[in-house]
């Protein structure tokens, strides 16, 4: 093949700040120029492309970091909010590499959500105290639909803590574990997750945990909503940084790049489905996950067995538990229930719970672990990284190799789109349902405060309700860890009782 538009990473840069305080802005213009060390690029940046950064606001951070490196790039692109971007973005500089609208292009992100807490805290003032941008500056603001649809926000679903262990419970029931086996299946993975974790230098926590320590609830380690424990949620308190290099091979070996420095893009697939999960036809399965993966195997020709490294989006345990099942990634001598809990590890990069979560930005950092990987000198040669945004909503996925794709480039960055199927509505006073998927959120202190139900009438029609903040009973009722012992819940009957704020009061039967 010739080497003439075949797009490649040839350099990454990362950057672990210290939480006391230093600008989102400045982090991603260091990964930026560590990126870049070594290379002499007399065209200059054609693009740059940024994902969305939470921990501080930002008109044009694209351009923002042109003007601090000193580039006039003609393409500049501020992604909006979504953990699937850094994937997206890739192919799709990738995509204007290969068609010859670009040379050299960056992909990056930052967060510095470490630092603004710490000034939330003790007062300080990040422009006045610390000098950071102030135009506009401040935290982002969100428009309330970005949390969810009507009927999502009458429910309480507008949090990912209490969205995604709904698709734990609805994954967990359909494979027919017990709770405790669910449960030890997400330590197991996340412990392994922050061993990695330790040995990669930008890693937020290095400090391997043990499964046993992830399982138990302690002070530090409260029930947020049931069934993940702090410890298996992502951990955004942290200020970091990626940037990547991608030109074509040709441009590459001009610049005089060593072999073992190339990765090539093949090139990935993404879908989208619908932004209210309310309308999808289950909480036992992402249709936008599925869709992703086996678009991008197809487009490669290549099957999971060919892929030396999987790194995958883990902001809670059901989405590499998703993709280790779709992928049939399980490493089981034996049958039944109990083999399940033996996984592959699909992460290079640690987890978003010890590696950290710097929301949109992790699968930057991602993309940055498997080219290093790819370019030691290894044996490893194909890889695959998944990223995933909104409520399993958006899924990207795209591969990499130290050999170019025997097709060229086929990346597609516009993702397909799912249509949902459902049509829910609001919970009537009387009414007997029958669980789908369910979750208990706990206060600070280790109490249960609340409860979030989806589940069916006995007409087939779906049902959404939240419980009464503080109503102890309902939320007992649909908890998975009552006085006695751990039991399911998905697939009860209850009686829900309508109450003047539109909250239900729920009662087992």
């Amino acid at each position: 093949m010739s080497g003439a538009r075949v797009p490649v990473l040839i350099g990454v840069g990362e950057v672990r700040g210290s939480g006391t305080g230093t600008e989102p802005r400045s982090l991603v213009v260091e990964a930026a120029r560590r990126a870049l060390k070594g290379l002499d690029l007399p065209g200059g940046v054609d693009g740059i492309s940024m994902t969305n950064t939470a921990s501080w606001r930002y008109d044009d951070l694209a351009a923002l970091l042109a003007q601090d490196l000193g580039v006039r790039p003609r393409h500049l692109f501020n992604a909006p909010v979504g953990g699937h971007w850094p994937t997206r973005l890739l192919d799709a500089a990738a995509q204007r590499i290969a068609t010859g609208r670009s040379v050299v292009e960056i992909v990056a992100g930052c967060e510095a959500q470490a630092s603004t807490t710490k000034a939330m805290k003790s007062g300080i003032d990040p422009v006045r105290d610390w000098g950071w941008s102030a135009a506009p500056g401040g935290p982002p603001a969100f428009d309330p639909d970005q949390l969810g649809s009507a009927a999502m926000q009458a429910a309480g679903l507008i949090a990912p803590s209490r969205v995604y262990p709904l698709y734990e419970s609805g994954l967990r029931n359909r494979r027919g574990l017990t709770v405790e086996q669910a449960d030890r299946e997400s330590a197991d993975l996340y412990a392994a997750m922050s061993t990695i974790a330790s040995g990669n230098p930008v890693a937020w926590l290095t400090n391997p945990s043990d499964a046993d320590t992830i399982l138990a609830v302690t002070d530090r380690n409260r029930m947020v909503c049931e069934p993940y424990r702090l410890s298996m949620n992502a951990m955004p308190f942290v200020d970091q940084a990626a940037a990547l290099v991608v030109t074509d091979l040709d441009t590459a070996r001009s610049l005089g790049v060593a072999d073992e420095r190339i990765v090539h893009i093949w090139g990935g697939a993404g879908a989208e489905d619908d932004p209210d999960v309310l309308t999808r036809p289950g909480f036992d399965r992402s249709r936008a996950l599925t869709a992703a993966l086996d678009a991008t195997l197809a487009a490669s020709e290549i099957t999971t067995a060919d892929l030396d490294v999987i790194d995958v989006y883990s902001c809670f345990p059901v989405v590499p538990k998703l993709v280790v099942e779709h992928l049939d990634l399980r490493e089981s001598s034996g049958t039944g229930p109990e083999a399940a809990t033996e996984t592959a590890v699909p992460s290079v990069t640690g987890g978003h719970s010890s590696f950290g979560g710097p929301l949109n930005s992790y699968s930057v950092h991602s993309l940055a672990a498997v080219y290093r990987r790819l370019s030691t000198g290894g044996t490893d040669d194909l890889a695959l990284v998944h990223a995933n945004g909104g409520y399993l909503t958006y899924q990207h996925c795209t591969v990499l190799s130290r050999n170019p794709a025997p097709r060229g480039f086929v990346g597609e960055p516009e993702p397909v789109r799912i249509a949902g199927t459902e049509t829910p509505v609001a919970p009537t006073t009387g009414t007997t349902l029958t669980v789908e998927a369910a979750t208990v959120e706990y206060g600070r202190g280790g109490t249960a405060q609340q409860a979030f139900l989806v589940a069916r009438a006995e007409s087939g029609t779906r049902v959404a309700a939240q419980t009464e903040f503080g109503d102890a009973a309902s939320a007992l009722a649909l908890s998975v860890y009552p006085p006695g012992g751990a039991r399911e819940v998905v697939g009860r009957r209850v009686r829900v009782d309508v109450r003047d704020s539109g909250a239900v009061a729920v009662t087992e039967l």
